[in-house]
């Protein structure tokens, strides 16, 4: 069984002390998202072939990778740093601080160990379409060297997104812009030796960007240094990832995102 930990909210960021607790108890409870009820999630080098960690700030969670690593659990984390604005993102630590951990988590545990995602791209008074190819190249050529692959996705506005945006003027771009774009972060990408891949959006795919499977059992096997198998059962139609048991919650992560599905 693969853990994903988690999409619903940023566990090594605000939840270290309780996924600590959990690991020690050897398992966690979490509710089901749509009828409330919970459910058991074994959390033991018995039960879990590897985790995916995702985040945005992994500085509170270094002693929980030391235990999983040290437990001969495999992990990855899939780590977004996208330097935006604090109206958007009021409670991220500067982008600089947030690739840096990125950088050492890969220093420490193997490069395979860690993705970077920029997403979502949004088009907004404070992210200007074209202002993003420079942003990327910025992050990008401070993180490369840590890490083989960059995934991006385009924001979605769902109803509780539109919400969230509400006075920051902000817009979908159509899907023509959106390929010129991922066109040119593909470029930028390749010319620093990442492979790009875009998020659940295979309707948006250029030629030389793979479709991203975040819950990504063959990257989880090199990390282990054996095969990891697991069925191929995303969590949405669009999606590629491998089957896995989420233990996180909506509407818990503290960092206040506004462009958040998840708040």
């Amino acid at each position: 069984m693969i853990v994903s930990a988690s999409y619903r909210t940023d566990i090594p960021a605000f939840r270290a002390a309780w996924f600590a607790e959990r690991w020690r108890e050897g398992f966690a409870l979490a509710k089901n998202p749509y009828s409330g009820k919970p459910y058991r999630v074994g959390l033991n080098p018995a039960e879990v072939d590897g985790i995916v960690f995702w985040t945005r700030w992994a500085v509170p969670f270094r002693g929980c990778l030391e235990t999983v690593a040290g437990d001969g659990v495999p992990f990855v984390v899939q780590y977004t740093v996208t330097g935006y604005a604090p109206t958007l993102e009021p409670g991220v630590p500067d982008w600089r601080r947030a690739a840096d951990s990125l950088c050492e988590i890969a220093d420490r545990h193997g490069r395979d160990s860690v993705v970077w995602r920029y997403d979502p791209i949004l088009c907004s008074a404070a992210t200007p379409w074209e202002s993003h190819l420079a942003r990327f190249c910025e992050i990008a050529d401070r993180v490369a060297p840590a890490t083989g692959e960059a995934v991006v996705s385009f924001a979605q506005f769902y109803a509780k997104t539109r919400r969230g945006l509400a006075g920051h003027d902000a817009r979908d771009p159509g899907d023509a812009e959106k390929r010129i774009l991922l066109a040119q972060l593909r470029d930028a990408a390749a010319e620093r030796g990442l492979k790009l891949s875009l998020c659940a959006q295979p309707h948006l795919i250029v030629d030389g960007v793979a479709e991203a499977a975040c819950i990504d059992a063959e990257r989880l096997s090199r990390v282990a240094g054996h095969p990891i198998a697991a069925k191929a059962k995303p969590h949405r139609p669009t999606c590629r990832c491998a089957q896995s048991r989420d233990i996180g919650e909506y509407a818990s992560c503290g960092f206040g995102c506004a462009y958040c599905y998840a708040r």
